[in-house]
């Protein structure tokens, strides 16, 4: 085998292409490709079975040689100049030279697309050859005079012009598609790096959602112009060859034809100038859809848990239904192309014929002209066809193109803004340095002096807004520099306040592409306590995580992430709020055991911004921000000698009637060191089967690939969405046309035998007009047939869109939220996007649809920590593992193609050998047979080779294509969550006194597994204020979930006044709760439409909300005020204003029972007891549930309840829970709070 294929098989048993080694013939037929047909045959196919790429089709190969050219079209158009005399005709306007994508791709594939513009050249010159040769056998056939072994030379003739037409043909078409996407994987992998060098300015008005457009569509678009852009010179090439072989066949009169053509020309430019407009608009419409679908899917929770999902459904659909309008007119016009295609090549002939008998009334139409002309007209059929089609895919991919190039060519970060190489006494150092988010916009930070000392410890503070996480991304280098200068030495680690994670093992996110140094790395997770959440994970550290670490708590996400920046090993920490999201006792163990004076961390730099102000004694330097100035400076003992603000701070803090004790001393310090040991060990004890049978459900999160033939449910599915009533007036449609074709073929083949037998021209000649007649309107019957055909698929085709769009649309938000937890967002938006030999060809196909999520997730992941990426310099390391997920989607692409060719070869076979019999039964037959009927054989067998290839490969795309619809019912079969409403409504008004039951109470996350809640009972009173508590695993997030039916029950009842929830919608329930989440969400849009996306309150409420929340007058500031444009996921805010709009939403919503789920952990405690003292004042007379992390919170609560693996522990006042000396005292006890 090995020598099957030239070269030995690469590592992991995976097939290289043997394309490369083998004879000419088998490389001509694809023969070598049969292999691995015949093991699809048996069995469905696999990764590992098929073909690796050729190397010089990798983006491994083709990204270097493409960036190359790249840097030098850069380099040109900053210097303003040019090397082509063509360029500067063309683009040189007064010194200035236009950037374009277009020159470099030319100078990387100038070879490749020039060899492909040959093997086109060649193969047209061949399709001519055949109907002079059939012309020279009707001759013959004619006249009776030639010898047996012409006629056989004829027919040996005609067959091997078919089949070397055929070979040059599928050689070209495998060198095109290979050329396309060679092209379409150089822009990819270009449009990647861009994106991890975007300035922030450009960065904002780009979405996630339309730099995920720009890598699928417009370069899918990029692909399918390159496919089709011989035409541009192949189609006039055939044009004309046809026109001069129609000359030497019917005279002068060819040029009533030449008219016809030069009389469609104009409509079709001017039709593609429309459609250009058209697909501009399209394109708007899809990228808006593609980004609020990606914000939906990212923000799914909160759409659950406050029943928004049709709201923002419909919003959707609106814009789904605009696009689909603009669908609607393209397809009018391409009514119009496919007019084009049918009738043209009628109107030229009736023309010519009518013509050439009007030039002289001698004029015969004989078999041999006829026939060759119907032949001539066949192959000039495609071309006016292909032509108009290819000028508007010129026009699409024109404003593709456009988009692609703005983007490209957007303005990157400034990578002087930040000098790296300093070699001065400090680690940081900045010197009247200014910055804002985008260029010529406000100053964010203004006048920064600062000088941070190496191995020292800088603490950050301030209060909401005031620029605490714009500082450490100015040290990044993320803010525009307006003035001054910054200096940074050595390397960085980053931790963002939003914990970025990959979709991978815990260990992977730890190590981050760096080796595996086995004790570091168990230190690293002991400092950052992941010990005791590694043995609760049934896999430890090789547990998979899912995207953007959906299945993990925020405190466990912040410190993977934390661990993450440790285990680099760096010289430089710039922490941003690392404390925020982690328990209290957690909280103290990362500080003194890794960022700490004495942590593993000592003697390393460390920027940290924090809201905790206890730490910050240890702290060697304080920064105190004040509305993007730094107010105060300088050491603890400094700060509060000068009695300024900072001291107001201090003071506010500690007379709260709670206190978070963090004691100095080393005796105090090795106490809670003893307890905090005690209390690992006894997490570690704690471990429970729920725990693990969670993580066994959220660990397979890859895409299922369907295998064996397409259902038939699929197509009836398709089917009904299509319409039955456009489905059988479309056959009709189809039948109809093709039977007149027939006709007319069978009409002129009746007019050729008359004109052959006919001993008086008189009598012809008044017959003629009535036969050219019949002819005519034989053709104008085809033509309306054509229309019609091309109307109601137009319609059909929308129909079925639309519907199965909204299908699964509306399937996927009934999914339940596990299900987004365990799938990636990109693995759902490639069904949006979406646009066999069969079984191979099929499943072949299947393999490359799931392929193409990874891509798309792994952009998207990449956008999201593009900060954390290029602080920790990783680019490259991102940039190969693109190439990676990109080489694994064209390895499908590669066999599809092959698949492709392999198929068509065959038929193509089968069909010239129609041709040869065809022939030979005319030589065979000899005088026999009429020279009409010849004509009529070898024109029809020349032209099954098309017809048979186009009908079987399109049944083939119908299978193939349906994979995409069988991708969307998948959706539809999936197990769905509970009704949105039922018959049973609640009252208006419910719940009205917010009493909360849970009776016997059981959930578990599968019914294969363990109980995540066991017999839990407990009772709130009227307007009780409840603190739910609890370890890690505890059960506390369950809870919640089971009170919103997030995770439905299996035994036992929730009541919330009087009505069981299981028995009503999941709306009215939601609906008619509140709730605050860890993680704030927001969307891009307005402010106004963020705190009320469903319209129902007055402007006079909204700003009251914001005036509660404290945001009134930071609002005010804003130029547009509500209607404030919010960037997409709210970056344009702070993490704490984030968090303070999500608590006016809530003010809006005024429900009797709320959930708080440690709502204020990012924000700081002169905001925090804003927020604390507006939710007593406003909701004094509602029921609230709050979920702790940080103990001080319930320390107010009229009752606790203490969980523990999934049972209830305790239940009681903190007051008596506290004399108990049980579970919560020792809670309270690490966390050193002190009443």
């Amino acid at each position: 085998m090995a020598g099957f294929f030239g070269r030995p098989s690469p590592a992991g048993g995976k097939k290289c292409s043997p394309e490369e080694n083998v004879s000419c013939f088998s490389k001509l037929t694809y023969s070598w490709f049969s292999r691995l047909i015949s093991i699809g045959y048996k069995k469905p196919l696999e990764r590992d079975d098929l073909f690796e790429l050729n190397e010089s089709d990798s983006p491994y190969s083709v990204g270097p040689s493409f960036e190359k050219q790249w840097r030098k079209e850069i380099q040109k158009s900053s210097a303003g100049l040019t090397d082509s005399y063509i360029e500067r005709m063309l683009f040189k306007s007064r010194g200035f030279y236009k950037q374009s994508l277009i020159f470099p791709l030319w100078q990387t594939f100038k070879f490749s697309l020039l060899k492909v513009a040959l093997l086109k050249a060649s193969a047209d010159i061949l399709a001519f050859m055949s109907p002079q040769i059939m012309k020279s056998l009707i001759t013959v056939s004619e006249n009776h005079t030639s010898s047996h072994g012409s006629r056989y030379g004829y027919a040996i003739a005609l067959f091997f012009v078919v089949l070397s037409q055929t070979l040059l043909h599928q050689l070209y078409q495998r060198n095109n598609m290979l050329t396309a996407v060679k092209i379409k994987t150089a822009v990819v992998g270009l449009i990647y790096k861009k994106a991890l060098t975007l300035s922030n300015s450009s960065r904002r008005r780009y979405t996630t959602g339309e730099m995920v457009n720009l890598m699928s569509a417009d370069a899918q678009q990029l692909l399918e112009l390159i496919v089709n852009i011989n035409l541009l010179w192949s189609a006039p090439f055939q044009i004309i060859m046809a026109v001069v072989f129609l000359w030497k066949e019917l005279g002068p009169s060819v040029l009533a034809g030449v008219a016809v053509l030069l009389l469609v020309i104009p409509i079709n430019a001017l039709i593609a100038a429309k459609v250009k407009c058209l697909k501009k608009c399209q394109m708007k419409y899809s990228d808006q859809q593609v980004k609020l679908l990606s914000e939906m899917l990212h923000g799914i929770k909160i759409l659950k848990l406050y029943a928004w999902e049709p709201s923002y459904q419909r919003k959707v659909m609106d814009i789904r239904e605009r696009e689909v309008d603009v669908l609607k007119s393209s397809g009018y016009l391409t009514t119009y192309s496919m007019l084009t295609l049918t009738c043209i090549p009628f109107m030229v002939s009736l023309s010519m014929f009518g013509v050439y008998f009007y030039l002289d009334k001698e004029n015969v139409l004989t078999a041999a002209k006829v026939f060759t002309s119907i032949s001539l007209f066949n192959i000039l059929r495609l071309p006016l066809f292909d032509l108009p089609s290819v000028i508007s895919a010129v026009a699409q991919t024109k404003v593709s193109l456009s988009r692609l190039e703005d983007f490209l060519f957007a303005e990157d970060l400034n990578p002087e803004d930040v000098d790296t190489n300093y070699s001065g006494n400090h680690a940081v150092e900045l010197i009247g340095a200014s910055f804002c988010w985008e260029k010529n916009g406000l100053p964010v930070l203004k006048n920064l002096n600062v000088s941070i000392p190496e191995g020292s410890l800088v603490a950050v503070v301030g209060q909401v807004g005031s620029g605490k996480s714009s500082f450490l991304s100015a040290l990044l280098g993320e803010m525009e520099k307006l003035e001054g200068t910054v200096h940074r030495r050595g390397s960085v680690a980053y931790l963002a306040q939003q914990a970025w994670i990959q979709n991978g093992s815990l260990q992977e996110n730890i190590l981050f592409g760096t080796d595996l140094n086995r004790s570091y790395y168990e230190l690293v997770l002991e400092s950052c306590a992941l010990l005791p959440d590694l043995e609760q994970l049934p896999n430890g550290d090789q547990t998979e995580i899912g995207e953007r670490g959906v299945n993990i708590s925020g405190g466990q996400k912040q410190r993977v992430s934390l661990a993450r920046a440790v285990y680099s090993n760096a010289d430089l920490y710039l922490l941003d709020d690392p404390l925020s999201a982690v328990d209290v006792h957690v909280g103290k163990h990362l500080f003194e055991k890794l960022i700490g004076p004495s942590g593993l961390l000592k003697g390393k730099t460390r920027v940290l911004v924090t809201h905790n102000l206890t730490l910050l004694p240890h702290a060697d330097l304080i920064i105190v921000m004040e509305e993007g100035k730094i107010g105060e400076l300088g050491s603890y003992q400094e700060l509060v000698s000068k009695r300024a603000k900072f001291v107001e701070l201090i003071q506010f803090f500690s007379t709260e009637n709670r206190s978070e004790k963090t004691t100095p001393n080393e005796e105090s310090s090795s106490k809670e060191e003893c307890q905090l040991g005690r209390s690992l060990q006894q997490r570690e004890l704690l471990k429970t089967k729920h725990s693990s049978d969670h993580w066994k459900i959220l660990k397979k999160n890859k895409e299922r690939v369907a295998t064996g033939g397409m259902k038939m449910s699929v197509v009836l599915k398709y089917l009904q969405a299509f319409s039955w009533r456009w489905m059988w007036l479309a056959m009709a449609a189809c039948l109809g046309q093709n039977a007149l074709a027939i006709g007319q073929n069978l009409w002129l083949s009746s007019w050729t035998a008359e004109t052959a037998k006919v001993s008086d021209f008189t009598e012809w000649q008044q017959s003629r007009n009535y036969k050219l007649g019949v002819y005519g309107l034989l053709g104008l019957l085809q033509g309306l047939l054509v229309c019609c055909s091309a109307y109601v698929l137009t319609q059909g085709s929308l129909a079925a869109s639309r519907t199965l769009h909204h299908q699964l649309l509306d399937s996927v938000l009934h999914l339940p939220l596990q299900h987004f937890e365990t799938n990636p967002v990109g693995q759902i938006i490639n069904r949006f996007t979406k646009r066999y030999y069969i079984a191979s060809s099929r499943q072949i196909r299947r393999l490359a649809g799931a392929s193409h999520s990874p891509v798309i997730s792994h952009f998207t992941e990449t956008i999201l920590g593009g900060s954390t990426i290029r602080a920790f310099g990783h680019q490259e390391r991102f940039i190969r593992k693109n190439n990676d997920v990109v080489y694994e989607n064209l390895v499908y692409f590669y066999n599809n193609v092959i698949s492709n060719r392999w198929l068509s070869v065959r038929l193509e076979f089968l069909g010239n050998l129609m041709v040869f019999f065809a022939a030979l039964f005319v030589v065979l037959a000899g005088n026999a047979v009429s020279s009409s009927t010849v004509g009529l054989s070898i024109s029809y067998a020349l032209n099954i080779i098309q017809s048979l290839n186009f009908w079987v490969r399109k049944a083939c795309e119908i299978e193939t294509n349906a994979v995409s619809i069988e991708r969307v019912c998948e959706y539809a079969n999936m197990d769905k969550e509970e009704p949105w409403i039922t018959s049973k409504r609640p009252p208006v008004g419910w719940p009205d006194r917010g009493i909360i039951e849970f009776v016997n109470y059981k959930a578990q996350y599968r019914k294969d597994l363990g109980l995540a809640l066991n017999d839990i009972s407990f009772q709130t009173r009227n307007k009780e204020k409840v603190g739910i508590v609890g370890r890690t695993g505890a059960g506390k997030s369950t809870l919640t979930n089971c009170l919103f039916r997030v995770l439905e029950g299996s035994g036992g009842k929730i009541i919330i006044d009087g009505i069981d929830i299981s028995t009503i919608g999941l709306h009215d329930l939601r609906r008619n709760l509140n709730i605050i989440p860890q993680d704030p969400v927001l969307f891009s849009g307005t402010l106004q439409s963020n705190l009320d996306p469903l319209g129902k309150h007055s402007d006079h409420e909204l700003w009251e909300a914001l005036e509660l929340c404290g945001l009134k007058s930071f609002v005010q500031s804003l130029p547009k005020k509500l209607l404030h444009e919010i960037s997409e996921g709210g970056e344009n805010l702070s993490v704490g204003q984030k968090q303070l709009v999500c608590l006016a939403r809530v003010l809006l919503r005024k429900k009797k029972v709320l959930v708080l789920d440690e709502a204020t952990a990012s924000i700081d405690m002169e905001t925090d007891n804003l927020v604390q003292s507006t939710i007593k004042r406003e909701f004094y007379d509602c029921t609230i549930l709050t979920i702790a992390h940080r103990l001080h919170t319930v320390m107010d609560s009229e009752r606790v309840l203490v969980l523990d693996a999934g049972r209830i522990l305790e239940y009681d006042t903190p007051h008596n829970l506290l004399k108990r000396k049980g579970a919560f005292s020792e809670m309270v006890a690490e966390a050193g709070i002190t009443r």
